[in-house]
C-alpha cells in the first residue's frame, strides 16, 4: 500500500540486540489530509531508516505492507514501511532515456503485410 501524508512526529530510535545482531527501529507519525485527516504511525526497521527526508512537515510518500499477530488473546497491527521518499520526487527513469537526436516524427512507418487468408472467427 502507498500512503502520502505530513510527517509530524518522529519518535526516539529504538535498538537493541536480537539472534541476528543489532536492529534498529524508527517509528515516525503522520497526518493525513482531507476533511478528516487521520493520524498514522509507521514503523522503519534497519537501513529503511532515512533521515534526510524525515523532518517535520515534509509530505512523504510511504510504501508499507500490513501485519497482525495475536499476543495471549490479543491482535495488534503494525504497519512497516519498505520505502519512504518525498512525495513528489522523481522517480527512477523507466526504459532508454530521450536524446535530443531522437525525433519520433522521422521514423519511417512500419507497414504489416499478409498474403494470408485472416482465418479469425471474429
Amino acid at each position: 500500500m502507498v500512503l502520502t501524508a505530513k510527517l509530524i512526529q518522529v519518535m526516539p530510535l529504538q535498538t537493541g540486540m536480537g539472534k541476528n545482531g543489532e536492529w534498529r527501529k524508527q517509528n515516525i507519525i503522520l497526518e493525513t489530509d482531507g476533511m478528516y485527516p487521520k493520524k498514522v504511525c509507521i514503523s522503519m526497521w534497519g537501513d529503511k531508516i532515512n533521515e534526510s527526508v524525515l523532518q517535520i512537515g515534509n509530505m512523504l510518500e510511504i510504501s508499507f505492507d500490513i501485519e497482525s499477530r495475536e499476543y495471549n488473546g490479543n491482535w495488534y497491527t503494525d504497519l512497516r514501511a519498505w520505502k519512504v521518499e518525498l512525495a513528489g520526487a522523481p522517480s527512477a527513469p523507466q526504459g532508454t532515456p530521450f536524446t535530443p537526436g531522437d525525433d519520433p516524427a522521422s521514423a519511417q512507418p512500419i507497414t504489416f503485410k499478409s498474403d494470408e487468408v485472416d482465418d479469425l472467427p471474429f
